[in-house]
């Protein structure tokens, strides 16, 4: 090696930005660039400090890690060091994190032709090395040490008492820095203690410790980023935990009523007499049904029999209209709900007698029904009356998660409007709660807890509130908007001659 290129190697070595542009050829962004120069300079001076770095989503968090770990293997490769980095679950979170890591050495000017895996999840560039780890209950990471580095990769889905048990101690014994990295969600995240915390030291040395980037700062440095950043807040509204969380880095409650007041308001009817009950021609509705259980005394058929439990769940009906106007502007169709229908207690096939009148009169196209359980008679019956026009939902903590994520969504859009909305409906909105549960799946728990009553003494159950919901299926489907049909006079190309069409004159015939 020359002189010339000697310096020029010490140069890039020196420099962790330097080496990320010139020996793997990609320019790091402000923002990142200022979280790799922080964490290797605690390293050099082995200060051991804690960094907690929120970068909106899409915004290059997993790409400044690869490069970082990537820049460190490649100037301690002489030393036997190791860096530990732990994700939430081994598939996908810690195998992608392995494969760009892998796909970041292979490109790089220095450790193309250097770098190896050994034991499916540590990754080595001469005697230093990364080791993967999954934060799962049940992945065994016993005995590994972090030298230098303990990097905790969507740390807002780790169970904060795991952490500090299993994995805070592998950076003790070296002191090792460590970097929390993660997307914001609820205030009682492993992410969000470490926030504060971060937020307290810096107010004790002035060394910056906490880097927050929201989506409209990332989209300040990429105009492309922008454009996406607009599709989603359409697509989702502003005020949607997903937004406010993953794009906009605000914390939200763990725990909070499901409807505030603000998406109540959204849900307010904006057409006059927009409740009917009959259909209006021309108009696709779809009825949504959540079904309940029957209850004893009336399984005979006796619907006048007193019921043994008055204040069980009912068989609850929504019927909606499906506005197809707002294609062209929201993309996805507004919904009305326009008539709601209960039946408490009765009979299954009494119940279904008069849904199927119901079918027969408004023809919605399609039927969103409850299919959990005892509702999987209802779903059968249905489909044999109205094949190919039943959308079966069977219930789990993952579906009525997915659900409820998108039932918000249509609200926070401004694309749903209850327009027979009465008070018993109005209160199961009220008393509706959600919990969003810990780990990487984002689950969200909702519905109006058992025992609640409202002011008069009844309970209050959550039927309509779950018939409502299943509008989410309904926005799942692929609409398209009808136009009007133009016919264009055809011509016989044969008949062309010199870039002109001859067409025959009438003749009479003689």
């Amino acid at each position: 090696m020359t002189d010339r290129n000697h310096r020029i190697a010490v140069q890039i070595y020196r420099n962790p930005e330097y080496f990320v542009l010139k020996a793997s050829r990609r320019m790091l962004r402000s923002y990142q660039r200022d979280v790799l120069n922080a964490v290797v300079q605690s390293i050099r001076e082995k200060a051991g400090r804690t960094f907690v770095v929120i970068f909106a989503r899409q915004s290059g968090k997993n790409e400044l890690q690869a490069q970082l770990f990537a820049y460190l293997l490649a100037v301690l490769s002489r030393y036997t060091l190791n860096m530990v980095s732990v994700s939430p679950t081994f598939r996908p979170q810690t195998f992608n994190a392995i494969q760009r890591l892998e796909k970041v050495l292979s490109r790089n000017l220095f450790t193309r032709n250097s770098w190896k895996r050994r034991d499916g999840f540590k990754v080595l560039v001469g005697s230093s090395q990364v080791v993967f780890l999954s934060g799962h209950p049940s992945a065994s990471v016993v005995g590994e040490t972090a030298h230098i580095l303990l990097s905790v990769d969507e740390a807002q889905s780790f169970d904060p008492l795991r952490f500090d048990k299993t994995f805070a101690p592998m950076a003790a014994a070296h002191n090792a820095t460590r970097v929390f990295w993660g997307t914001s969600w609820t205030s009682n995240t492993l992410l969000a203690r470490e926030r504060r915390l971060a937020r307290l030291a810096e107010q004790k040395d002035g060394l910056r410790r906490l880097w927050i980037v929201p989506a409209d700062q990332v989209a300040q440095e990429v105009p492309s980023y922008a454009a996406f950043l607009e599709s989603e807040i359409r697509n989702l509204g502003r005020n949607h935990p997903i937004i406010r969380t993953q794009y906009f880095c605000e914390e939200i409650d763990a725990q909070a009523g499901m409807f505030n007041a603000a998406r109540r308001a959204l849900m307010q009817s904006d057409q006059v007499g927009a409740s009917h009950d009959s259909p209006i021609p021309g108009t696709i509705y779809a009825f949504l049904i959540d079904v309940a259980g029957q209850d004893e005394a009336r399984m005979s058929g006796d619907e006048t029999a007193a019921l043994t439990n008055p204040g069980r769940d009912s068989i609850s009906l929504t019927i909606s209209s499906v506005d197809l106007s707002t294609l062209a502007t929201l993309q996805a169709p507004t919904f009305r709900f326009v008539a709601r229908k209960q039946w408490t207690g009765q009979n299954h096939l009494s119940v279904f007698g008069q849904v199927k009148a119901l079918g027969d009169i408004w023809l919605p196209q399609y039927f969103v029904v409850d299919a959990t359980g005892v509702g999987e008679g209802f779903w059968a019956m249905l489909d044999k009356s109205f094949p190919t026009r039943v959308i079966p939902v069977k219930f789990s903590s993952q579906v009525k998660s997915e659900i409820g994520w998108r039932f918000l969504a249509i609200i926070e859009t401004g694309r749903l409007r209850d327009c027979c909305l009465n008070d018993q409906v109005r209160a199961q909105y009220e008393a509706c709660q959600s919990e969003i549960m810990p780990g990487p799946g984002k689950l969200m728990r909702w519905g109006v807890p058992e025992g609640t009553r409202g002011a008069d003494g009844e309970l209050i159950h959550d039927d309509y509130l779950l018939a409502d919901a299943l509008i989410a299926e309904i926005d799942r489907l692929e609409w398209v908007a009808s136009t009007d049909v133009y016919a264009a006079e055809g011509f016989d190309p044969l008949e062309m001659s010199g870039g002109r069409i001859n067409r025959p004159h009438a003749t009479s015939t003689p």
